[in-house]
C-alpha cells in the first residue's frame, strides 16, 4: 500500500538561529523568536513556491526552491512522493545575514513533508528528521536549534547528526544587528585556515564548555565564555563592520559574537541603552524560541 497524504494544508512556523555563539564552531546553536511560516499542501500535479516578505522576487518558484528540496528529499526518505505540491512562504528571516534562513527552509521542508503523511511524525522521529535536515545543510549547528527549539549542541557521528537539547537561563537577552549587506557561509568558510594552532584549540574547547555553563546557569560568565580563536578572527577582514561591532559591544561588556558565518552580530547579554550600532545596523531584540519547528494540520493534531 501507498502512503496516505493530507487532504488538507499543513504548516510549521521554523525559527531563526544562530550557531557557534563564538567558541562552539559548527557545534552550538540558539533559536531565536523571529520565524518564516510555512503552509503546504498536496495537489494533483506540479510543484510550486509562493514567496512573500524576505527574498520575494528573488527565490525559485518551483522545485528547486530549497523548501520544496526538502521536502521531496524527505518523501523520498518514506518512498513516496506526491502527485503535486503547492507551498507558501512568509519569510521574515533574513537571507544570507547569518541568522540560519536556509536552515528554516530545510527544516520547514522535512516537518512539511513528515505533517502531510499520515503518521509521518511517528514514521520519520524527530533523530532522523535532524539526520536528514542535516544532510541536506551540510552540518547540523543551525538546524538542530531550528527543529528542536532552545540551546542545543550538536555533533555526527556514524549514523549521522545527533543533538541535544537545553534550556538557557532566564537572564540571556538575545539582541540581532542585522546589516544591509549579505554575507555567505562558502566564503566565510573559505577565510579558515586549514590548520590551527594547538593552543587555540585548547583555548576554545575550554570556553565551549564553560558557554555551557554560562548558558544554561550563570549568565554573569557569558562575556568570557564566548571567547573564540578558531574562526572570528580569520574572517574579521571580510567583515570588518561585524568585527568592529563585535569589538565595540565586548567593550562595554556585552558578550557579543558574530551570528553564524555573519555579518550579523549577536548579543547574549543586555545592550546598554545609550549604545548605538550605527546607521547601517538594524538592532532587534528577541527571545529564546523554545519549541523549534512544530508542525500543526488536521492530520498532524489526530496522530
Amino acid at each position: 500500500m501507498g502512503l496516505t497524504f493530507a487532504s488538507e494544508p499543513v504548516s510549521v512556523r521554523t525559527p531563526a538561529t544562530s550557531a557557534n555563539l563564538g567558541p562552539g564552531f559548527d557545534a552550538l546553536g540558539l533559536a531565536l523568536t523571529l520565524y518564516d511560516d510555512l503552509t503546504a499542501r498536496v495537489t494533483d500535479g506540479g510543484f510550486t513556491v509562493t514567496v512573500t516578505g524576505e527574498g520575494a522576487g528573488e527565490l525559485p518558484g518551483d522545485e528547486t526552491h530549497l523548501v520544496l528540496r526538502a521536502m521531496l528529499a524527505t518523501f523520498d526518505e518514506f518512498g513516496e512522493r506526491p502527485p503535486g505540491l503547492a507551498v507558501e512562504c512568509v519569510n521574515r528571516i533574513p537571507q544570507a545575514r547569518g541568522l540560519g534562513s536556509s536552515s528554516a527552509a530545510v527544516v520547514g521542508g522535512v516537518q512539511l513533508a513528515r505533517g502531510l503523511v499520515a503518521n509521518g511524525l511517528r514514521t520519520i522521529g524527530d533523530e532522523d528528521a535532524l539526520r536528514i535536515a542535516a544532510r541536506l545543510e551540510g552540518h547540523p549547528d543551525n538546524v538542530a536549534p531550528c527543529l528542536l527549539g532552545g540551546f542545543t549542541i550538536a555533533w555526527t557521528e556514524g549514523a549521522g547528526a545527533r543533538a541535544v537539547k537545553l534550556a538557557p537561563a532566564a537572564d540571556v537577552h538575545p539582541t540581532v544587528f542585522i546589516p544591509a549587506e549579505r554575507g555567505y557561509t562558502s566564503s566565510a568558510r573559505a577565510a579558515l585556515p586549514p590548520e590551527v594552532p594547538h593552543a587555540d584549540a585548547s583555548f576554545n574547547a575550554g570556553r565551549a564548555a564553560l558557554l555551557t555553563h554560562a548558558l544554561t546557569s550563570d549568565p554573569g560568565l557569558l562575556l568570557a565564555a564566548t571567547e573564540d580563536r578558531l574562526h572570528q578572527g580569520y574572517r574579521a577582514e571580510g567583515m570588518p563592520g561585524t568585527a568592529s561591532l563585535v569589538a565595540s559591544l565586548r567593550s562595554v561588556g556585552v558578550a557579543a559574537v558574530v551570528s553564524g558565518a555573519g555579518p550579523s552580530v549577536l548579543a547574549l547579554t543586555q545592550v546598554p541603552a545609550d549604545f548605538h550600532p550605527g546607521t547601517e545596523w538594524r538592532a532587534e531584540s528577541l527571545g529564546v524560541d523554545g519549541g523549534g519547528a512544530l508542525v500543526k494540520g488536521s492530520m498532524v493534531e489526530l496522530a
